[in-house]
């Protein structure tokens, strides 16, 4: 077993693909751990800016979070007709791309990408902070916040190279466990709150590190409660993840993506009101920078710090990092369809040796971390560059479906259209189902707007930027891969266009050896004419090769010896120049072959105790298009008299 299966596991055939689906269960914990994890934040952060008006403007708090959770249900309802029409996932991105164009669907898997990002760097963040708010005294969590959070996105990378049904299984058990411990906090806190048992909960009191701003204007106050309006729609990042990752589920795919989808808007957003009206009810510290959080302060406040209060913090640690395996989940997938529409690289569309992306996983980890330590692992430096992706998505896949149901509402009963991507059948009751996306679109869009405007000085500046840069990346991948296809395509070849091989071999050697005569030998099969060259410094050097080459005349054959005089100790310029005389004089416009004998020494350590002479001189010669390399190896543990097979490498 080597060192790859034994860090995550035996390969699987792809007949097991199946096999690795996941079930309800596992698909709730895999996909709606984002949105779900979303509660240890939203709440506070609405209050963070309501604070800043004063006080008695916590007073919002709840009619933001129900106005929310109403948006919430708007979206889920039209990303049940996306899955339904599209379920082959893709989510935004396949929508725009079937319906708006390739510059909207460049736009939609751009702010996917950087939402999932995003979602990798936020969770972990806030997950660490979980546990530093849980042991405030513990320097070492706060100190090391970055390395603390980078080791997490390491473990849920090889967690998710292990495979997807796995990862699932793993994090099923911390994701019910948080629902369940808060669920738990909120029942107990308002039974407190009503009176049915238990002490009453302390009275609402609310301190702060900034003095609270009094004498707001309208404007001003409008403007801080539309702030707090965008703060809290972090609740809504994660939505869209399960629409983009349908062919995750169990058949019927569709059906249990929707089921799943519904399921989590339900346990999301009851969590979601639940903590913004228990918070407001009770004394709360609201810190900008660093401190416990809200969701920290109002457990302690209702069960004391005892093992309850360490489940939830606990858990929520589990269920913010599960939350970045909701990214691990559905990156990979998109780069996947980005990939075969050739705007991402190609080998980012390959299944790993468990069937997942893995390479996908890999960049969402580099990417990830990178961002975690640029902002030093504060998840509140990081919010304002979250949702404005998350929105961009949301309007577009809505926008998207609007025009979907327009090409519906041209069929005739039992009429199909086939649009390429997916199809459409005849659906009578198309106006109703339709509102959803109407109504979204517009909210949506406004929620946009607002986003862009409140966080744009706090950040958001960067993801405008950023979008339009990835989607320049995806243009110039896309031209380059065309590029491609039009050189290798055959429209218009005749075989008179097809370059001949000329009747010439050269073998450049450093000495006459093992190696280099096993070269020889393979390039007299291919040829008569074959010129053994070596580059020489001194008088010596060639005699000494001479005396070998007389001893070893019945095997050399026809080949002719060349030597190549140099007085600078350049070795490779004297070959690469006489290389370039044959192939430009003698044959021009015709194919010659170069064979390079090669060292392969038996350990990684060895090869740096040998000049990589065939591997400078391969990369010289790439140069030229008539320039065919064929690296004859030769492995320094084979024994003399050694019947071992031949393994050339060919590359033009």
């Amino acid at each position: 077993m080597n060192i790859k299966q034994l860090l995550i596991g035996k390969p699987f055939p792809s007949s097991s693909a199946h096999h690795e689906r996941l079930d309800n269960i596992r698909g709730l914990a895999v996909f709606a751990s984002d949105p779900i994890s979303s509660n240890a934040y939203a709440t506070e952060a609405i209050m963070r800016v309501l604070i800043l008006i004063s006080a008695a403007a916590l007073s919002y708090t709840l009619p933001i979070a129900i106005g929310i959770a109403a948006l919430v249900l708007l979206v889920v309802l039209s990303y049940n007709q996306t899955i339904h029409h599209y379920p082959m996932g893709g989510g935004a991105y396949m929508v725009s791309k079937d319906n708006l164009g390739r510059t909207a669907s460049w736009l939609a898997g751009a702010s996917i990408l950087s939402d999932y990002v995003l979602t990798v760097a936020v969770s972990v963040s806030a997950g660490v902070k979980a546990i530093s708010s849980a042991f405030p005294d513990v320097a070492f969590f706060h100190e090391h916040r970055v390395l603390i959070g980078i080791g997490i996105i390491l473990l849920i990378t090889w967690l998710n190279l292990r495979g997807v049904r796995e990862s699932g299984t793993i994090f099923a058990i911390p994701t019910y466990a948080f629902v369940l411990g808060v669920f738990v906090v909120l029942a107990v806190g308002l039974a407190r709150y009503f009176g049915i048992f238990g002490e009453p909960l302390p009275p609402r009191s609310v301190a702060t590190d900034e003095t609270a701003r009094s004498g707001l204007d309208n404007f001003g106050f409008i403007w801080l409660v539309l702030r707090a309006f965008a703060g809290g729609c972090t609740a809504l990042t994660g939505i869209e993840a399960i629409s983009d990752g349908v062919q995750a589920f169990k058949n019927p795919a569709p059906k249990n993506a929707i089921i799943t989808m519904r399921a989590m808007a339900i346990m999301a957003m009851t969590l979601f009101i639940g903590i913004s009206f228990i918070a407001t009810h009770i004394p709360i510290t609201i810190l900008h920078e660093g401190g416990e959080s809200v969701l920290s302060q109002m457990t302690r406040t209702v069960v004391g710090s005892g093992f309850l209060y360490y489940w939830v913090q606990f858990t929520t640690m589990f269920i913010l990092i599960l939350a970045a395996n909701t990214a691990y989940a559905d990156f990979p997938r998109i780069a996947a369809f980005l990939s075969n529409d050739g705007f991402l690289p190609r080998w980012l569309s390959r299944l790993g040796s468990r069937l997942v992306y893995s390479s996908g996983v890999i960049a969402l980890a580099f990417l990830s971390s990178l961002l975690l330590a640029v902002f030093g692992g504060e998840e509140h430096h990081l919010l304002p560059l979250y949702a404005i992706g998350v929105f961009l998505s949301f309007t577009l896949s809505q926008a998207g479906m609007i025009v979907m149901w327009r090409k519906v509402a041209k069929l005739k009963p039992g009429e199909s259209l086939n649009t390429g991507i997916t199809t459409l059948h005849y659906e009578p009751n198309y106006k109703l189902k339709r509102i959803p996306s109407i109504i979204g679109v517009g909210l949506t869009a406004i929620v946009l707007v607002v986003l862009t405007v409140t966080k744009f000085t706090e950040g958001a500046w960067l993801i405008i930027l950023a979008l339009p840069l990835i989607m320049l990346l995806f243009r110039t991948i896309k031209k380059h891969y065309d590029h491609v296809a039009t050189n290798l395509s055959l429209t218009g070849l005749t075989p008179s266009d097809l370059r001949s091989p000329a009747d010439v071999a050269i073998v450049p050697v450093g000495s006459i050896h093992r190696g280099s005569l096993r070269a020889i030998k393979y390039a007299l099969k291919l040829t008569d004419d074959v010129r053994v060259v070596q580059v020489v410094g001194s008088e010596e050097e060639e005699i000494k090769t001479r005396k070998r080459w007389e001893q070893w005349d019945e095997v050399l054959g026809k080949a002719k010896l060349v030597f190549l005089h140099t007085d600078y100790r350049d070795y490779l310029t004297p070959l690469v120049d006489y290389v370039d005389q044959v192939n430009n004089k003698e044959f021009p416009g015709d194919l010659i072959t170069v064979v390079i004998p090669e060292f392969v020494p038996d350990s990684t350590l060895a090869k740096a105790l040998h000049n990589q002479t065939a591997v400078m001189l391969l990369l010289a010669l790439r140069k030229y298009e008539d320039v065919v390399v064929i690296s004859v190896p030769y492995h320094l543990h084979a024994l003399p008299g050694s019947t071992e097979d031949i393994v050339v490498k060919h590359s033009a």
